[in-house]
């Protein structure tokens, strides 16, 4: 391993506004690199939530792990890998995700927001973060080399800034970025409760038209400690005070739980949902993560797990910037690549929604033609969401393409693709007994026999012969080839030789501009 020189490391800290699960993500992912971060909250403490975001993914658990949550999350969430959807109470799809490679954590937990939270406040304690409750930033100026924020009105200057404010975060209208989109009429019902409910723990279920809430849709995700998550969809009327006077919500809820099984309701909540998403998600040092910069309905799980793969994203290019070891490009793909993967799930969620709630007669008459054939074994499984999953840079600049390993495009549900330039590295065991993705997550890694390129980065070379016969058939290596993997475990490129390599790291760290040719084109 090259280890870098910092003579020109920026002394300035770098602002991360935000501490919600992103804001979190990305201040750990920046102090991993040895960066001053100072995190900023307005709210005075945190509030409790009730389970929000549940649905934590594979990748998503191991991007935690690596920024020393351990196995906690994986060991107390809700372990599920089989989905079943029914319709009118007939099941017409069940569906299991496939493992590409030797993770050590499951496809998909359950636990809530706020115990996830809880885990990462305790990362962020012991990381020695600056962290700042019930503080308001007021004000923001730009300049080539550096932000100043207006802390509770006065000045500090940071290198970047990073938000992760939410929804209605107010530095887009700052920024002068447009967050355009739409909301969905229909209102969604959320309630958590508490209740026994034998062979229901492990899997997720999706109604269609049930008997017990016709015309829409209901789905349940169990949770940690006996807790269910049970989303309803209901009129754009619908009113909770008054189903909750009424008896109405507990009516719902005993149409699915039973007469008999005690529960205990442990939050209930209405949400509209959204799809939006901006065009950009930075302006110049200043970066936009999560709900800030991109809105989704929950169906597929896409809303946090997306927003931790925008933190991981940007806290190797943002050190990488200010320590002076990126090319010009390598901040602005950070825009590039994560816009391209809010549009990708924007396209997903709302192909989901339209088979949700049909916008017209014809289009719900066409959805129950097709439910039905479903549920007589006439038709093709319904899709009720494909869920979260990394979005693949095969089109990112700092991506050099093989043309011996073509991207086939989105795989069926559930699966990942071959691995390639722009995919995430499969994630292999070696035959020294560590992991692959653990090896890149702090520098440029190299695997094969490739000569390793000068560079003032950070760069980590691994003998191919620490690739065990499993991790070269789920890898799909070839003898001679050298690998180049990013440090948020993409694969940047694949090398036949020495100068491709050393172009192919070049691209990597953004020293490529968009106008020159890939090596490999």
């Amino acid at each position: 391993m090259i280890t870098p020189s910092h003579n020109g490391r920026a002394r300035l800290p770098v602002a991360v506004v935000g501490a919600g699960p992103v804001g979190q993500t990305a201040a750990l992912s920046l102090a991993r690199w040895g960066l001053q971060v100072a995190f900023f909250d307005k709210r005075a403490e945190r509030d409790p939530i009730g389970s929000k975001a549940i649905c934590q993914a594979r990748d998503v658990l191991d991007i935690w792990a690596s920024l020393g949550t351990g196995t906690v999350l994986a060991d107390e969430g809700v372990t599920w890998t089989t989905a079943r959807t029914y319709y009118q109470g007939r099941e017409i799809d069940c569906w299991q995700f496939v493992d590409a490679g030797e993770s050590p954590y499951p496809p998909f937990v359950n636990i809530s927001q706020q115990r996830t939270e809880e885990v990462l406040d305790r990362c962020l304690d012991e990381s020695g973060i600056d962290c700042r409750w019930g503080v308001e930033i007021t004000g923001l100026e730009q300049y080539d080399d550096r932000v100043t924020l207006e802390v509770d009105g006065r000045p500090e200057t940071f290198s970047h800034v990073v938000f992760a404010t939410g929804s209605r975060g107010s530095i887009r209208e700052r920024l002068g970025i447009d967050f355009p989109g739409h909301t969905f009429d229909d209102a969604f019902l959320i309630c958590d409760i508490e209740a026994q409910l034998p062979g229901w723990e492990f899997e997720r279920r999706f109604h269609f038209d049930p008997e017990w809430n016709p015309g829409r849709q209901v789905l349940i995700h169990a949770c940690p400690n006996s807790i269910y998550r049970i989303d309803w969809q209901v009129p754009p009327t619908y009113d909770l005070d008054a189903d909750v006077a009424s008896g109405g919500l507990d009516r719902r809820i005993r149409q699915i739980i039973g007469e008999s099984t005690p529960y205990r309701i442990d939050w209930k909540s209405v949400y509209r949902f959204h799809s939006r998403h901006v065009d950009q998600m930075a302006a110049g040092r200043v970066l936009l993560a999560g709900d800030v910069a991109h809105l989704v309905a929950p169906f597929g799980a896409r809303g946090l797990n997306t927003g931790v793969f925008d933190a991981d994203n940007l806290g190797w290019k943002i050190a990488f910037d200010a320590f002076g070891w990126a090319g010009p490009q390598l901040l602005p793909s950070y825009s590039t690549e994560r816009v391209a993967a809010a549009k990708e799930n924007a396209e997903i969620v709302d192909a989901t929604m339209a088979m949700l709630v049909p916008q017209d007669a014809e289009a719900a008459a066409r959805r129950s033609e097709m439910l039905e054939a479903a549920a007589t074994g006439g038709g093709m499984p319904v899709d009720s969401g494909r869920f979260a999953e990394p979005y693949w840079y095969v089109d990112s600049p700092l991506t050099t393409a093989d043309p011996s390993r073509p991207f086939a495009g989105r795989p069926p549900k559930g699966q990942t693709p071959p691995a390639a330039p722009g995919i995430m590295l499969p994630d292999v065991l070696l035959a020294d007994g560590t992991r692959l993705r653990d090896h890149c997550r702090t520098a440029i890694t190299l695997v094969g026999p490739g000569a390793l390129p000068h560079a003032a980065a950070p760069i980590r070379q691994l003998d191919a012969d620490l690739l065990t016969e499993r991790a070269r058939d789920t890898l799909g290596y070839r003898d001679g080839e050298t690998w180049v993997m990013r440090p948020d475990c993409y694969i940047a490129g694949i090398a036949a030789d020495s100068a491709s390599l050393a172009a192919i790291v070049e691209r990597t760290l953004g020293s490529v501009t968009s106008d020159q040719p890939d090596p490999t084109r």
